[in-house]
């Protein structure tokens, strides 16, 4: 391997898509061949390395480089070694090719590049790592892309001074981002025939006084609050579906609804106003948390002295785990989101060069 394109091609070719969330795509699914190459790269390296299984088959991988001047002063680099499904994509998720100045496939932008770029400069460091003030550790995670439950894993095992999760930001550092609320609505009623809908209890109808209630009043609670880096949450209803045949009263409704929330929202008020208008309306509530690290702390003044800007993001990640268990963290990595999940992914080769010798110079600047 001798650069970070031949990390992150490496990388791309082994496929890690998380199987929750619905269809992956492909029946290669889970994160656990990913993570053993990582560990064999890390040992490689110098690093002390565990899997650490989360979920079946499903292990974060850990390498730790021990410092003799570290007095438990801790850096961990966080990338994610899941992916998004390869359904619909119009290239070759797994072929890892450049062409044209860009790496191709799934996970280039989203993070196998990321990956690649902390772990080229890992290697490219390891003589300096012993002497540095601060432990270096790598974890390539598991199960970013639905439950987070790798970070969420990790934090509970271990604690660290500064967090940083590879995300693709252009290399700027993401010092807060929102949280998501994902409502799974469902409403019931009694089917009848069509014929005669006053016999019956219209299932649509309740979750239609639902969404209205939510429009009414929720919005407008979300959008009353605002950050000066993020705006207000937002909502959105992303699906609804319900009853079985134009001419039965329907019995069941579903709906999805997303909501962003900004750092010091707690979103349960939406969760009491619902209860309160739709009687029966049956919520499940999946959350992850926003994120606010404090500009001011020394390691973020470093990276801005080494090119970073600070800058908010809507969308969520990892760092936030770490985050709410006291640890400040940031989302950085080379690369755009907007290249992340689309059908045609990369990531730019000279955006994956720079990034690598970012954190090399990162790194080198801790002595």
């Amino acid at each position: 391997m001798k650069d970070a394109v031949d990390i992150a091609s490496a990388l791309i070719r082994i496929p890690s898509v998380n199987p929750d969330g619905g269809d992956p795509g492909t029946d290669q699914t889970g994160e656990a061949a990913c993570a053993s190459w990582v560990a064999d790269f890390l040992r490689g390296c110098g690093a002390e390395v565990s899997l650490r299984e989360v979920l079946p088959g499903r292990p974060n991988v850990v390498g730790r480089f021990p410092s003799r001047r570290a007095a438990g002063r801790r850096i961990l680099l966080a990338p994610h070694l899941d992916t998004v499904s390869v359904a619909g994509m119009t290239i070759d998720p797994f072929s890892g090719e450049v062409r044209d100045g860009k790496l191709l496939g799934r996970g280039a932008s989203d993070t196998k590049g990321t990956a690649a770029a902390m772990l080229w400069a890992l290697r490219e460091a390891r003589e300096v790592l012993a002497d540095l003030p601060y432990e270096i550790w790598f974890a390539g995670l598991v199960g970013e892309e639905a439950g987070q439950f790798g970070a969420k894993a990790l934090a509970a095992e271990e604690k660290f001074d500064f967090v940083m999760a590879g995300e693709p930001t252009s290399l700027d550092v993401v010092h807060t981002h929102k949280g998501s609320c994902w409502l799974q609505l469902r409403t019931h009623g009694r089917a009848v025939h069509a014929s005669q809908p006053e016999a019956g209890e219209n299932a649509i109808y309740r979750m239609m006084e639902a969404i209205d209630c939510l429009r009414r009043e929720g919005i407008p609670k979300l959008a009353a609050s605002s950050n000066p880096v993020l705006g207000t949450s937002t909502f959105s209803l992303g699906t609804i579906r319900g009853g079985s045949k134009v001419n039965i009263v329907p019995d069941f409704c579903e709906a999805s609804v997303d909501i962003r929330i900004i750092p010091g929202m707690d979103p349960g008020f939406i969760v009491d106003l619902l209860r309160q208008r739709v009687p029966n309306i049956e919520i499940d509530l999946k959350r992850s948390e926003p994120l606010h690290t404090d500009p001011s702390h020394p390691i973020i003044s470093q990276l801005e002295s080494l090119g970073s800007k600070l800058v908010g993001a809507p969308w969520f990640c990892d760092a936030a785990v770490f985050a709410s268990q006291g640890c400040p963290s940031v989302a950085i990595g080379p690369g755009s989101i907007a290249q992340a999940h689309t059908a045609d992914e990369f990531i730019r080769v000279a955006d994956l060069e720079a990034g690598a010798e970012f954190f090399l110079r990162f790194l080198k600047s801790l002595a």
